[in-house]
């Protein structure tokens, strides 16, 4: 059930949702972040009789996403979730990092009440704009009772931070949860429960408090035909503190990485191996590099980086 008195703050970064285009029929030659939050609000009058507040902490194209965002914008979700009044927390972001963001969030807080990321994939000018629906989704789910943890509401459906990841690169229905696991559908307002909300232990904002130039720098190789280690020792020589391999399958590397990237291991950067393909785990076997489990490359970076930040 969601009831309309349940005070849900809106914290916007800008994105495709935000964005304008020249004509309403150029879907795609946009420019993103062009909106404040009041004016993606404005566009949903279904959510008049809700309570909400609005605060813009971003206004940026999410490929362009960086740490010192982040952490301003995990310390105000923090920083509204501990108000009392508050139920919930709903984040506008744009659809390029959006799992990125996701996964930082529920790892750093796993926060007890919602925590909801929407975008679109349409601007908001568009002859048949997505954000809208979008948003009045994930303000229902954040309304939600038992409502928790971080998840994204998208094109009807709620997905858990650790499972969703973009699976395209055009279609409204661009988010897909990669075990197949949809935690709600959101139906004409109404949040249908199909799984469990997320839980987690937080880390905590005293794991991400260091200035962000003192993070660790830890970047992503992929394995393909030909890859040589090339990459991984330019890298290593430029100085780098981690390395997350994006395998074949099962995490599988080319005789020329995956001695590169053991050579970079002996001499003190951290490496996990991941894989490439859209869905499935990396098994840890003996005598392979380490294993980043389920965690997309992307995902099993931002992993590595709190792991490091944690060594100091």
């Amino acid at each position: 059930m969601q009831t309309l008195d349940r005070l849900i703050v809106i914290l916007g970064t800008g994105g495709t949702i935000a964005g304008t285009a020249k004509t309403a029929s150029d879907g795609v030659g946009y420019t993103a972040a062009q909106l404040s939050v009041e004016d993606l609000l404005a566009a949903v009058p279904a959510l008049a009789g809700q309570r909400l507040e609005a605060h813009q902490v971003a206004q940026l194209d999410s490929k362009d996403m960086d740490f010192s965002t982040w952490q301003r914008l995990a310390t105000a979700v923090d920083e509204h979730l501990a108000r009392p009044e508050v139920a919930g927390v709903v984040i506008t972001h744009g659809t390029d990092t959006l799992e990125e963001t996701a996964y930082f969030l529920h790892r750093v807080l796993a926060p007890a009440k919602p925590v909801v990321l929407t975008a679109a994939m349409r601007p908001a000018t568009a002859l048949a704009p997505d954000g809208p629906q979008n948003l009045f989704d994930a303000v229902r789910v954040a309304a939600s009772d038992g409502a928790s943890g971080v998840v994204v509401a998208f094109a009807g459906r709620v997905h858990d931070a650790t499972q969703v990841r973009k699976t395209h690169s055009y279609r409204v229905d661009a988010f897909e949860s990669v075990d197949g696991a949809l935690v709600a559908r959101v139906e004409e307002g109404v949040v249908r429960l199909l799984g469990r909300w997320p839980a987690g232990e937080a880390l905590g904002l005293a794991r991400i408090a260091a200035p962000v130039q003192r993070w660790p720098r830890v970047e992503v190789v992929m394995n393909h035909a030909g890859s040589d280690g090339a990459l991984v020792r330019a890298l290593w020589g430029g100085g780098i503190d981690g390395l997350v391999a994006a395998g074949t399958g099962n995490g599988t590397l080319s005789l020329g990485l995956d001695a590169a990237l053991r050579d970079a291991a002996a001499g003190g950067v951290k490496v996990w191996r991941s894989t490439r393909c859209d869905a499935g785990p990396v098994m840890d076997l003996p005598g392979l590099l380490p294993s980043a489990g389920a965690l997309s490359p992307v995902k099993a970076r931002i992993e590595l980086i709190l792991a490091l930040l944690a060594e100091g």
